[in-house]
């Protein structure tokens, strides 16, 4: 059956990557929440997407900037919720046993890994005892490698789009690059719908995930096919679907 991730919680239903969306998405019966972390210059592990403040929050200026008063102080937008700390979602997401945790490692401004990142996103995972239920997830493979190297025990993800793929001459030599840096594959979804034969010929596809996918329409044609993981923003319409489709 197709596991179903709520996309930085659930953003069609609650501000994006909040700690209400986070407690919120728990409760519709999802197999994992997906968010993201960046790395200030404080040292502080933030959960927000962009490297930068403006799209999601009442707060201008890069991320890596913020000092941990200032982070507390800045208020995203549609929510009176402050951008919180990767400690504090680990701590509302713990009790949810079953669930996983998507956990995506971004870069900075400049489209650089933060040094240092994936050691202290593998710290916290330990500290609160969630590295069987985390999947650490980055467009990067020199991140995880760092993964690999860090928490070599934590499953991981390599989300990529057809440029992506592009630059590694085709799928083949795609999958030639990840296959010992990842347990899952996560694609744009038409990227994926174009070319599903071949890329299950070379990954199986209970290890394959189909992103970000919105409308019910597409939803229902994955979860026809039996990909292994559709990432939604509406994780409550995908729900209600799959329980429509035969296991």
């Amino acid at each position: 059956m197709t596991k179903i991730t709520g996309h930085r919680g659930a953003r069609n239903l609650w501000a994006e990557n909040s700690l209400t969306g986070f407690a919120e998405v728990v409760t519709l019966g999802v197999d994992a929440v997906e968010f993201d972390v960046h790395l200030t210059d404080a040292g502080e592990l933030v959960v927000i997407h962009d490297a930068t403040l403006e799209r999601t929050t009442h707060g201008t200026g890069e991320v890596r900037a913020l000092s941990p008063e200032a982070r507390a102080a800045t208020r995203l937008k549609d929510s009176t919720d402050a951008i919180p700390t990767l400690d504090e979602v680990l701590a509302v997401l713990a009790p949810a046993d079953g669930i996983d945790l998507h956990v995506e490692i971004k870069l900075d401004a400049q489209r650089s890994p933060y040094p240092g990142i994936a050691e202290a996103v593998a710290d916290r995972l330990r500290a609160h005892g969630l590295e069987q239920r985390a999947v650490l997830t980055s467009f990067d493979p020199g991140i995880l490698s760092d993964c690999r190297l860090h928490a070599p025990q934590v499953r991981r993800l390599v989300s990529a789009d057809a440029d992506w793929v592009g630059r590694q001459g085709g799928l083949e030599g795609f999958v030639a690059a990840v296959s010992d840096l990842a347990e899952i594959v996560a694609l744009r979804h038409d990227f994926l719908a174009a070319n599903w034969d071949e890329v299950c010929r070379l990954w199986p596809r209970e290890r394959l995930c189909a992103w970000t996918v919105n409308d019910a329409e597409t939803m229902r044609a994955w979860l026809d096919r039996g990909v292994g993981h559709l990432t939604t923003d509406a994780p409550d319409v995908a729900l209600a679907l799959r329980k429509g489709v035969p296991a």
